[in-house]
């Protein structure tokens, strides 16, 4: 714990002082990490990203200091947070996929829960007081008429919604516990994300992984000829057009809810949990629709059976977060989003992150 801890008071949460600390970014090199990455840096916060670039690529992270290394490895993150002088983390680092989820769930356990664990403690021991963690829609599973909002039941159908729920009650847990020593308690904000797509308007970074799995992804790699067909899994749910309906979010909207949950913290908000969300919902179809619209030529389908864990239908209900967090997306547009996507796609040869 940091000498200065058990002096600092509630209300100067939010202060230039605190302003000035260090935040880290778990799985800054990542998608959606790199991207509240730069728009942190771009409002001259201090930030320091701690990546296994198992997923992630150093280029993503562009001139902001990163350290290689795993968020269970307590030493090394006890490390950071004190060279850095670190009071806020924002932790993205996970393993992201519900089928894998479904075919590996003790990697899923290690990474997503038995890391946090890990990285949580070193958090305590340091005096961390803001944690933002990335959540997502998965931890309700299949909700009533597909809409979920914050209140609704926590019934994950898949190891990766299981991992990230247990993970929000650790940090309910960790927060009571903190808060009964005396010393400020570890406030957080949990954002539970709907389906993530899109890329930074300039170009500078976008989605790159190794084993696309997200629909929008995987059909821009198809457009730019990376996959020979895109496969549509299961046309038989009771949708309207038989294919599953999620609710599409633009990473650097999604990324903006990051800053407003941080500057929610710094104001001493307490903590919550959010949806993350536009709030109305697009299916495989019609989104396949729209990437053929935008790309000016047809793409090559394959219709399969459904994958294992997979809903039918997972839209939210997001007035919470717009009402708490004061979060105002800018890029609800579904060819937007698409079109974002493929001209990052259409980029990347070129700049050797593969």
């Amino acid at each position: 714990m940091r000498p200065d801890y058990n002096r600092r008071m509630t209300n100067t949460v939010g202060t230039a002082q605190a302003r000035r600390s260090g935040i880290l970014v778990t799985g800054g090199a990542g998608y959606i990490g790199s991207h509240t990455v730069l728009q942190l840096r771009e409002r001259g916060e201090r930030v320091v990203v701690l990546d296994d670039l198992s997923t992630g690529f150093r280029q993503a992270v562009l001139d902001t200091p990163l350290v290689l290394g795993d968020v269970a490895d307590t030493a090394l993150v006890t490390r950071v947070l004190r060279e850095h002088d670190v009071d806020t983390v924002l932790h993205f680092a996970a393993a992201l996929s519900v089928p894998e989820s479904v075919r590996d769930p003790l990697k899923y356990y290690g990474n997503n829960t038995a890391g946090t664990r890990a990285l949580l403690a070193a958090c305590t021991a340091h005096g961390v007081s803001q944690f933002v963690f990335s959540s997502t829609a998965a931890v309700y599973g299949i909700p009533d008429g597909g809409r979920a909002g914050e209140d609704h039941p926590t019934r994950p159908i898949n190891p990766y919604g299981r991992s990230k729920l247990v993970t929000e009650w650790m940090l309910r847990d960790v927060e009571a516990a903190t808060g009964a020593t005396g010393t400020l308690p570890l406030r957080h904000v949990a954002l539970r994300y709907f389906n993530v797509a899109g890329a930074e308007g300039s170009g500078r970074i976008g989605q790159s992984r190794r084993d696309a799995f997200h629909l929008v992804h995987v059909a821009a790699e198809h457009v730019v000829g990376q996959r020979d067909h895109v496969a549509i899994f299961g046309t038989d749910y009771p949708t309207p057009d038989g294919t599953a309906v999620r609710d599409y979010l633009h990473v650097e909207d999604l990324a903006r809810a990051h800053l407003d949950a941080l500057d929610y913290l710094r104001r001493g908000g307490e903590s919550t949990t959010l949806n993350v969300g536009y709030g109305h919902g697009y299916s495989v179809r019609e989104v396949l629709a729209a990437v053929a619209r935008a790309a000016g030529q047809p793409l090559t389908l394959r219709e399969g059976p459904r994958r294992a864990g997979d809903p039918p239908e997972l839209v939210s209900e997001a007035s919470a977060i717009r009402r708490v967090l004061g979060w105002q997306p800018q890029r609800d547009d579904l060819d937007l989003i698409v079109r974002s996507a493929i001209d990052w796609e259409r980029k990347l040869p070129g700049l050797g992150w593969r």
